[in-house]
């Protein structure tokens, strides 16, 4: 069961973060964006392989002290089939190197157009005869819930079938996320607080040894105050906290969505571990040839920054 295997993870590298690896070309290095110009053209071939080679690089830098990456698809789709492709090598070698990987795909549809979404992440496509393959081997998905149960049911049920997880949007790490979360129902309460009651009641049938449950839920470290009431409600759902670094958002606001036991969430860096060589206190340390170390500094000082919070909760 994905979390399971995930807690695990946590556990035994005493590290509740994820790396997101949403990269860009000028978030690479200069010297290999010039490389990959230089063997295969000034164009987006050449982009892709730098990307590439700056994602294994990152991977190679903190495997062993991050349990999980969240590659986020819409920086492989701007790059047409090429990024795909750097997409799914991406996915592949972090597997490799024993790392979980959460797509942040955010997908949502109803019928059989959610259970095709559902094949190419989470589950298996049908070929012929009854053969299925595997397309992508991630380990769990965001899903965007406003098409109702009917859009999340099929994700659900692969979860169940092949032991994997998604992550429900209930309460977004974005500046105008409250002009539809935050919306008061008739029920006297807002709609993050229904969505987050159906996440937990999606989940029940998929709590793992821990207590958690594989139906997780993103919550932005940028929304403190609605963390601490949305961790009350969901009492299974893992929360998957972005916001913290760049955005904004602090250790201390992504601890609310931690329970006392120091589980319930993991927290999501993108840019500030992927650009960390062009930033202080790294900058001075590690020129951009060593853009890897800096980003494994900076790994590391948010893992201690984060359980510096927790342990102060």
């Amino acid at each position: 069961m994905f979390i399971d295997v995930l807690i695990d993870r946590t556990k035994e590298m005493k590290n509740p973060s994820v790396v997101g690896l949403d990269t860009r070309i000028d978030y690479v290095p200069s010297f290999i964006r010039e490389n990959a110009f230089k063997e295969y053209g000034r164009n987006i071939k050449g982009a892709c392989e730098a990307i590439l080679s700056f994602n294994k690089k990152i991977i190679d830098a903190v495997c062993d002290i991050v349990p999980a990456v969240k590659p986020q698809m819409a920086y492989y789709e701007m790059y047409g089939l090429e990024g795909l492709r750097v997409f799914y090598e991406t996915v592949g070698y972090a597997k490799k190197r024993g790392m979980l990987v959460i797509v942040d795909g955010k997908r949502n549809d109803i019928g059989s157009t959610a259970e095709a979404y559902s094949s190419a992440y989470l589950g298996q496509t049908f070929v012929d005869g009854g053969h299925q393959e595997s397309m992508l081997c991630a380990d769990a998905l965001t899903v965007n819930p406003y098409l109702g149960y009917d859009g999340i049911k099929p994700f659900v049920e692969d979860c169940k079938k092949y032991g994997k997880g998604i992550f429900v949007l209930v309460k977004t790490s974005n500046p105008s996320s409250g002009q539809v979360q935050d919306l008061l129902t008739d029920r006297g309460r807002s709609l993050y607080e229904i969505m987050a009651e159906y996440v937990e009641d999606w989940g029940k049938s998929l709590v793992g040894k821990n207590g958690y449950s594989s139906v997780g839920a993103v919550v932005g470290a940028t929304y403190p105050n609605q963390a601490k009431i949305l961790r009350k409600i969901m009492k299974t759902a893992y929360i998957l906290v972005p916001g913290y670094g760049a955005q904004g958002g602090t250790a201390r606001d992504a601890a609310h969505s931690f329970n006392a036991d120091g589980l319930g969430a993991i927290v999501n860096a993108s840019r500030s571990i992927l650009c960390a060589y062009r930033s202080e206190p790294w900058k001075g340390k590690y020129g951009e040839d060593r853009f890897d170390e800096a980003s494994r500094a900076e790994a590391e000082r948010m893992r201690d920054d984060i359980l510096s919070a927790l342990s102060m909760k």
